[in-house]
């Protein structure tokens, strides 16, 4: 009978409440991505490429640190790209629903346009 009844007391208990899942990880996202400047006698002897950037960002969604991993060929077109980047903006990473520091790697691209702008003739 004893053990009945605290089988009946044990089933009368709320039942233990479960703390809610973390949010999941995010990655960051760019925002605000103004183009770099693309020098008009680059753009008329139809010189670009492509720079592979490591950049290293803060909780804030802004950069601390680039590196060029990949070069486009040509390092003013490299340099110019760094420059562009840091003035980037991120949505920053977030671990447990906090933003928080984080890596990314972006490509900056740079083409030649065509036709070639109109001042091309004083550079060729």
């Amino acid at each position: 009978m004893l053990s009945l009844l605290a089988l009946l007391a044990a089933c009368q208990q709320s039942p233990q409440t479960q703390e809610p899942a973390p949010p999941a990880p995010t990655p960051p996202m760019a925002q605000d991505t103004p183009p770099p400047d693309y020098p008009p006698e680059y753009a008329c002897k139809r010189i670009g490429g492509t720079v592979v950037l490591d950049v290293a960002l803060a909780a804030n969604g802004y950069p601390v640190k680039i590196d060029v991993s990949k070069g486009s060929g040509t390092k003013a077109l490299d340099d110019l790209a760094v420059t562009a980047v840091h003035g980037w903006k991120f949505r920053p990473a977030t671990v447990r629903g906090q933003p928080a520091p984080s890596k990314v790697q972006v490509p900056v691209t740079f083409s030649p346009p065509n036709p070639p702008p109109d001042e091309c003739n004083q550079y060729l």
